[in-house]
């Protein structure tokens, strides 16, 4: 079973939702980095369950301990080994889904691939797996730090919700992470109500990373486009991804979509950034672009059709803890793989020329 994502940073997470524990190891950092659990802390708290009304009541704490590879403050070049202790699991809502499979749920593939699965929350298919992804990310954004460049998302759409305005520093003011404070209030809104009809919304992250490099990505198979493809869509709940005007580009014309050159502080820039920082796979200096597509959530406490192991009609109740809609804690988790992607690169390109 594949965990592991990048070339040179590269990480591998390992754990399940109802598990003793979580956790990452991540290889290919550098030395020298002044890195602090508490900044690894700061993002998984964003991620964390339990945050807000909008968001499930599961109560872990996701407090991360790092296990090697940071000595006094500094890493050092060897693997870093971060874990975190599932404190607040509840199996027992799962007991009556051990042998049915949940209709939106990854039960029935793992069954029919392995032979055998943890029906506990769904195991390792869990956005649980997600939290070594965020504090894989955290160590990233040191990374990209040295060259100045910055990741940052937001939601931008929920429940059909979009946003019309943006201003950056509303973000982190309301409880579904929305730049726009009018929409904000109508996402939660929603957000709330499909809570109290037992369903749940989906929505749209938009994710952007400024001061990145010009020449990060790979020719061909390595696209910077095509590892932001795969690092989004391997997130839980993602249904499809789009960088810069993405399939509107599809709707317009090639004048209309180039992005014209001009020369601006002694550097070549784009004039507009409908491409959203990439050309031909690789990074053209400009603001970098993401948008995912996040489904509703699966898990609705409503009655729902189904069959079991037996291949006979069953009904089944999923209960347990659930977000309403994943949207708000998906927006660190996206960031979390723009930035290992990014910082990959970066380190990769060392190698490009001498």
């Amino acid at each position: 079973m594949a965990s592991s994502f990048g070339r040179i940073f590269r990480l591998t997470t390992w754990g399940e939702s109802h598990g003793p524990a979580l956790g990452v190891v991540v290889e290919g950092c550098p030395a020298g980095i002044a890195l602090h659990v508490e900044e690894i802390q700061h993002d998984l708290d964003r991620r964390r369950v339990g945050q807000s009304a909008v968001t499930t009541p599961r109560g872990e704490k996701d407090r991360a301990q790092i296990l090697s590879g940071v000595f006094e403050g500094v890493t050092t070049g060897a693997p870093i080994s971060l874990i975190t202790y599932n404190a607040d699991a509840d199996s027992s809502k799962y007991d009556n889904l051990r042998d049915v499979f949940r209709p939106g749920h990854a039960d029935y593939t793992y069954w029919a691939k392995y032979g055998h699965r943890d029906h506990r929350g769904g195991g390792r298919s869990s956005a649980r797996e997600t939290w070594g992804r965020v504090a894989a990310g955290a160590i990233a954004r040191k990374v990209l730090a040295s060259v100045g460049c910055e990741v940052f998302g937001f939601a931008r759409e929920i429940g059909g919700i979009a946003m019309e305005t943006f201003d950056r520093a509303a973000i982190e003011q309301n409880i579904v992470r929305c730049p726009d404070p009018a929409a904000a209030e109508k996402m939660v809104a929603a957000v709330l109500q499909a809570k109290a009809e037992k369903n749940s919304l989906g929505g749209v992250v938009e994710v952007r990373a400024i001061g990145v490099p010009v020449g990060l990505g790979e020719p061909t198979f390595d696209k910077l486009d095509a590892l932001i493809g795969q690092a989004m869509l391997s997130i839980p709940a993602t249904k499809g991804v789009e960088i810069g005007e993405g399939f509107a580009a599809a709707r317009s014309t090639g004048f209309a979509n180039n992005d014209p050159f001009v020369a601006e502080n002694g550097r070549i820039r784009a004039g507009s950034n409908r491409a959203g920082g990439t050309l031909g796979g690789i990074s053209s200096g400009e603001e970098i672009v993401v948008r995912v597509a996040v489904k509703p959530t699966s898990s609705v406490a409503r009655p729902q059709q189904t069959v079991d192991v037996n291949m006979q009609p069953r009904e089944i109740l999923v209960e347990g803890r659930h977000d309403p809609s994943v949207v708000p804690r998906a927006v660190p988790v996206c960031e979390a793989m723009l930035a290992i992607v990014l910082a990959d690169l970066l380190l990769l390109n060392r190698a490009a020329r001498i």
